[in-house]
């Protein structure tokens, strides 16, 4: 079985909150994880994080360093550090919610698998 090529964004506002989404469609309907998706034909990892991030968000950001990659399923997922550079936050397209994230409140949701560890091992969680 090939693996699906898929990207997600690491965002951190200033108060150090962390932009996630609740997944609107399986795999991991109701479930929270960083925006992201598939890797379309043609696109780079770049591309399709500016715009999964811009259809899930409703945010325009600019795709940084490689935070680091994992398989779950069928789908390999590479995690970039990513820049707000404008638009409104607002749930769209796969996400059925879109917030911003304190450690406390990440703590609450109930995460798609793995992605609490993936995060503490990459030094990515909420800031405060």
């Amino acid at each position: 079985m090939a693996l699906v090529r898929c990207v997600g964004g690491i965002v951190h506002d200033a108060a150090g909150r962390l932009l996630m989404i609740q997944r609107g469609h399986d795999p991991g309907r109701g479930l929270w994880s960083l925006p992201g998706g598939r890797v379309e034909p043609g696109e780079t990892d770049a591309q399709a994080i500016v715009r999964e991030m811009s259809e899930e968000t409703g945010l325009d950001v600019r795709a940084g360093a490689l935070a680091g990659m994992v398989v779950r399923g069928r789908f390999e997922i590479y995690d970039y550090v990513c820049e707000v550079l404008g638009g409104r936050l607002r749930a769209g397209d796969d996400a059925a919610d879109a917030r911003w994230v304190d450690a406390a409140a990440f703590a609450a949701l109930e995460l798609t698998d793995g992605l609490a560890d993936t995060l503490r091992d990459w030094h990515a969680l909420p800031r405060r």
